[in-house]
């Protein structure tokens, strides 16, 4: 085995990774290749024609640096990381956006770069001008506005504006977006490549775009200062202000700048102008040193380049994009009338559809009000007929209520006759019994008087008695004398005779009196009770009549009242104002 095959195989490729503003792409390079055969193969895969603005950037130690495209990129000093990383950047800026930038896709790196540069503060910028920007940054990424898409909080994930915009104001996130809306609003129609256009020609004005900054020295002993390279010149800053530069060489008048590599750097500026003072500065560190230098070069060769003739390739690229770009505004407008007109028909759908609905609606309420109608007049109708029945059944009613009041009234007139006679017959019984009364009155009389003879005739018949019994005693001797009775004399026996027989007519006579008052009594009573029960039925009878009245005359009063309509009322009942005087006998 020889010597040589001991030896480690070197690799023919190294991995490389090229992070762009919107991707990252990784490669396989060999060992041999330059920076410039590198980097057109990231310009062929990103599909940039426009190359001399773009560069590839490394970080070495504390700074960063730009692959030379002449020098192979292994001998550089690169990363030793596998994959080498690098980025895709802007390296030089144009002075005029609008007129420099050809291709679409250049336009839209440079529109990624500058607002990463202004969200990352390293381009001051304005709190008017950054929502201004992010309007249209918000444009370029979601098209137009539609109110009904985009409500709000959609643009909560996005990050539109600096920090140092967004703690100067004490404003809320949704404040922010309705101010940034607004703007958006009024984009309506700009296309993407239009929009980032637009936001670029507003970033160009600012101060800090496009231009590099480096720490610098005038002289040993004086204080720090910053160098500002950009596509305009060299511009001299305070430390403390970036914005507005102290002194400012603009390329067209500088004549020569050269440096020494001395114990510190001294970079020369000659104006063209030899009046006017040489100016020197210093910087301390060789990679700074190059990198000034390499910017300075090549800024001022796109310089020079831009106040030339435009190469063949150039107009070519023009030329292109200037068809591109009336082919796509072609296009947008074809779209734009396409989405005018789908939005018109869209629009003139919904109307139909509204109008559908609405004469859906109108005939729905339609056949509602023609059932309703249908059933009202159903119900009408119905009524009608329970109206029309209802008028025969008062009607009959009415005729009842009338033959019912005929006979009431044939009945009133003919209990008012018989209540005519009952009162006659009443006044009759009345009559009679004053008449009994009178009569009872007289016979009691003369009870009395014959109770007086009988009381007299009992006193006669007593001393009769008396004198009898005295006779007695006075012929009592004799009686006890003689066994038998001698014969009495005729005078005498005829005069005790006749006594006697006087006498014992009195007695009869009495009972025969007594037995015919007793008699006559009793059939006085019982003719008084008969009268006492005929006036009581008479007047039950009476009674009985009124009470009759008085319901037929109610029952004629509600049959008016029902036929009228009117809601019957409870029959007045007067107190009967009749009297009848019974005279005790």
């Amino acid at each position: 085995m020889s010597i040589l095959g001991l030896k480690k195989k070197q690799p023919k490729t190294f991995k490389v990774k090229v992070i762009t503003m919107d991707a990252e792409m990784e490669f396989s390079c060999e060992v041999k290749w330059k920076g410039k055969d590198l980097f057109d193969l990231v310009c062929r895969t990103v599909g940039l024609r426009e190359t001399w603005f773009f560069g590839l950037r490394y970080t070495v130690k504390d700074t960063y640096a730009w692959l030379k495209t002449e020098k192979r990129v292994l001998d550089q000093e690169v990363p030793k990381d596998s994959p080498i990383t690098f980025h895709f950047l802007a390296k030089f800026f144009p002075e005029k956006v609008e007129e420099e930038l050809v291709q679409e896709i250049t336009q839209h790196l440079f529109f990624l770069q500058v607002k990463k540069q202004i969200l990352d503060e390293e381009i001051f910028c304005s709190p008017e001008a950054s929502v201004l920007l992010a309007s249209y940054a918000v444009q370029a990424k979601y098209g137009d506005y539609e109110p009904n898409f985009h409500k709000p909080g959609f643009l909560a994930q996005d990050e539109l504006l600096p920090k140092r915009v967004l703690m100067q104001y004490q404003m809320t996130a949704d404040m922010w977006e309705e101010k940034i809306t607004a703007w958006y609003a009024e984009h309506r129609g700009i296309a993407r490549d239009e929009a980032e256009m637009d936001y670029l020609k507003i970033a160009q004005d600012l101060d800090m775009y496009g231009v590099s900054y480096f720490a610098i020295t005038q002289n040993k002993r004086d204080t720090d200062l910053l160098l500002g390279v950009d596509a305009q010149g060299l511009h001299i800053y305070s430390p403390n202000s970036k914005l507005n530069p102290n002194k400012s060489f603009p390329w067209s008048g500088i004549r020569n700048i050269s440096y020494s590599e001395k114990e510190v750097t001294t970079f020369t500026i000659k104006p063209l102008d030899k009046k006017k003072d040489v100016f020197k500065f210093y910087s301390s560190q060789l990679r700074v040193n190059k990198l000034i230098l390499q910017l300075c070069i090549g800024n001022h060769d796109l310089f020079m380049r831009r106040r030339k003739v435009d190469s063949i390739e150039v107009q070519q690229m023009k030329s292109q994009a200037k068809e591109e770009k009336a082919r796509k505004k072609v296009e947008r407008q074809i779209l734009a009338r396409e989405k005018q007109m789908r939005e018109e028909a869209e629009r003139a759908k919904e109307e139909m559809e509204r109008r559908l609905f609405q004469l859906q609606d109108e005939a729905r309420l339609a056949n509602e009000a023609l059932l309703r109608s249908e059933e009202t007049a159903d119900l009408l109708a119905e009524k009608a007929q329970i109206a029309e029945e209802e008028a025969k059944l008062l009607a009959h009613k009415a005729a009842e209520a009338e033959q019912e009041r005929q006979r009431i009234e044939a009945t009133a007139l003919k209990t008012k006759e018989e209540k005519r006679l009952m009162e006659q017959k009443m006044r009759e019984a009345e009559q009679l019994a004053v008449k009994l009364v009178e009569q009872s009155e007289r016979r009691s009389k003369e009870a009395d008087h014959l109770k007086q003879d009988l009381t007299e005739a009992k006193d006669a018949e007593r001393r009769a008695k008396q004198k009898l019994l005295e006779i007695t005693k006075t012929s009592y001797p004799l009686i006890a004398a003689y066994s038998t009775p001698p014969p009495p004399p005729e005078g005498g026996d005829l005069a005790l005779g006749s006594g006697s027989m006087r006498i014992d007519f009195k007695d009869s006579d009495m009972k025969r009196l007594s037995m015919e008052i007793e008699r006559e009594r009793l059939e006085y009573v019982e003719k008084s009770k008969h009268l006492q029960d005929q006036l009581k039925e008479l007047k039950s009878e009476i009674e009985s009549l009124k009470l009759e009245e008085q319901q037929q005359q109610a029952g004629v009063y509600s049959l008016r009242n029902e036929a009228r309509g009117y809601p019957p009322e409870p029959p007045y009942m007067p107190h009967s104002n009749v009297r009848t005087t019974l005279h005790a006998p």
